[in-house]
């Protein structure tokens, strides 16, 4: 029997974890090389964006369950209260207190940085919960790539450059581009893995929507985006040659591009999936060297 202690770091699914990380990271570097990065507001941000991931894996973790998606034919990563190990009270309390940790924690960001922190940081928390709860789940209606992409990518780079720099930047923008990218690829394999059981249970991602094809396009596409933001930083911002760093993680997107594409079992998808947070990270930090250095 599992100890207690790993069933909570089971259910907090600490794999998707880069997805929260590397934005923080990404809007740091460019803080930094503005003349801008202050210590504090940056933890502070990095705290809030693992807590709000966590407390979003809490959520779906709950929600999953009870809307009966989480079954016995499910070929994803075991869930905690699907498989009992975690109660579903439980679960949902670790989702409130974990959320409600974020919130607090945040307010700092709104006390240095001003009221518009309090309303983006709002709305990161809201979405979390509503990516599977609420009346009209996001994830259960085709919008969890649109969720992903905006808050794990655009939001929470250039907020984190924010609260540093007290002021919005275009480079910052074209930097959570190529963030968002890889970590909406993160679930668009996750849909993938799971478009025979999601058909089954109702939920409708995009892959039900629109065909296992498209989300193998969507994958596809979001490496492209990933690998041609450098270019942009190259020679439309002057940046040094530095900052094609990340076009180091080519032969690795290639790798998981024929993964995607030409999968023979659904189960290997899982380990499709840990390499895409994987290289999301790889892709992070040689993108953070090349800003700063570049």
């Amino acid at each position: 029997m599992q100890s207690i202690f790993k069933n909570w770091v089971l259910a907090a699914r600490l794999k998707t974890l880069p997805a929260a990380v590397i934005p923080v990271i990404i809007g740091c570097s460019i803080a930094w090389n503005d003349g801008y990065f202050d210590l504090v507001p940056a933890l502070v941000a990095m705290i809030c964006a693992l807590l709000i991931q966590i407390g979003t894996n809490f959520a779906n973790d709950y929600y999953d369950h009870v809307k009966g998606a989480d079954t016995k034919d499910r070929i994803g990563f075991e869930r905690a209260t699907s498989s009992g190990w975690i109660s579903p009270n439980a679960m949902f309390t670790a989702t409130i207190i974990t959320m409600s940790l974020a919130f607090f924690i945040g307010l700092y960001l709104v006390w240095h940085a001003g009221i518009v922190v309090l309303f983006i940081g709002v709305l990161s928390l809201i979405f979390g919960i509503a990516y599977t709860g609420g009346p009209y789940p996001l994830g259960y209606n085709g919008l969890g790539d649109v969720f992903v992409f905006i808050f794990f990518g655009i939001v929470a780079v250039m907020t984190t450059y924010y609260v540093q720099a007290m002021q919005w930047s275009m480079i910052t923008f074209w930097a959570s581009l190529p963030v968002g990218a890889l970590a909406t690829n993160i679930l668009v394999v996750n849909n993938l893995r799971d478009v025979p059981t999601d058909s089954v249970t109702g939920k409708r991602t995009l892959g039900i929507l629109l065909g296992e094809k498209a989300l193998k396009i969507e994958y596809t596409l979001f490496v492209i985006l990933a690998v041609s933001v450098p270019l942009v930083f190259k020679f439309i911002y002057s940046y040094n040659y530095i900052i094609l760093l990340p076009l180091m993680s080519i032969p690795l997107f290639i790798m998981l591009i024929r993964e995607v594409w030409f999968f023979e079992h659904r189960p290997s998808l899982n380990n499709t999936l840990v390499k895409s947070a994987m290289v999301m990270t790889v892709y992070g930090i040689l993108f953070s060297i090349g800003i700063i250095l570049g």
